[in-house]
């Protein structure tokens, strides 16, 4: 069995994969919703991204009893909240504001997936799934800001296709890391008998 480097699993995996699901349940309703108005529109974006920092948090809250990883669980969390909080009393009306909203948050999460994918996480694939879904978030968060005078439900469905990547991504790392946790701990329990019947 290959030696699992304990350093490369990130513990908090439940909250990616709660993460995921999330983020890949509403870049479907995003990208398959038919036209709303702008104000329950952004009602929806709001009370989506506020669960995702509400996720995020719950995060931080578990990293910090591990002593690792609390912080960039913070900035994620932070970035939902604050997007949320933006699109649902200062922008909720207003086209315009709403998109620069939506692609500034976009841009910012991208830059931030990026930021952990190069300098927070050590193992190779999770590097690889964080690098990769902040550059789609700074691609498409720069589409959005340039895409011109689209109609409110195209905004959307570019937003979806992003979230929809992220819940990929966010699940595939969930679940990369649950199996890395697994055949570590199956391979402690190997290494643990195998002691036991050396003393004998």
């Amino acid at each position: 069995m290959a030696k699992i480097n304990r350093r490369y699993i990130d513990k908090h995996w439940m909250v990616f994969l709660v993460r995921g699901a999330i983020a890949a349940a509403f870049g479907c309703f995003a990208l398959f919703r038919g036209s709303a108005n702008i104000e329950d529109t952004v009602a929806v974006v709001s009370v989506f991204l506020l669960f995702i920092g509400i996720v995020d948090s719950f995060g931080a809250l578990y990293s910090s009893t591990k002593k690792r990883g609390w912080v960039n669980s913070i900035i994620d969390a932070a970035i939902d909240i604050l997007a949320a909080l933006m699109l649902l009393f200062f922008a909720r009306n207003d086209l315009t504001n709403s998109v620069l909203v939506i692609s500034i948050y976009t841009i910012a999460s991208g830059l931030v997936d990026i930021f952990h994918g190069f300098l927070s996480t050590v193992d190779p694939t999770d590097r690889f799934i964080r690098i990769l879904a902040g550059i789609c978030g700074c691609v498409i968060g720069t589409a959005i800001l340039n895409a011109g005078d689209f109609e409110m439900t195209t905004f959307i469905r570019f937003f979806g296709a992003y979230m929809l990547i992220v819940g990929v991504t966010s699940l595939i790392y969930g679940v990369h890391n649950q199996s890395q946790e697994v055949e570590d701990k199956v391979a402690r329990k190997s290494i643990f008998k195998s002691k036991k019947r050396t003393k004998r």
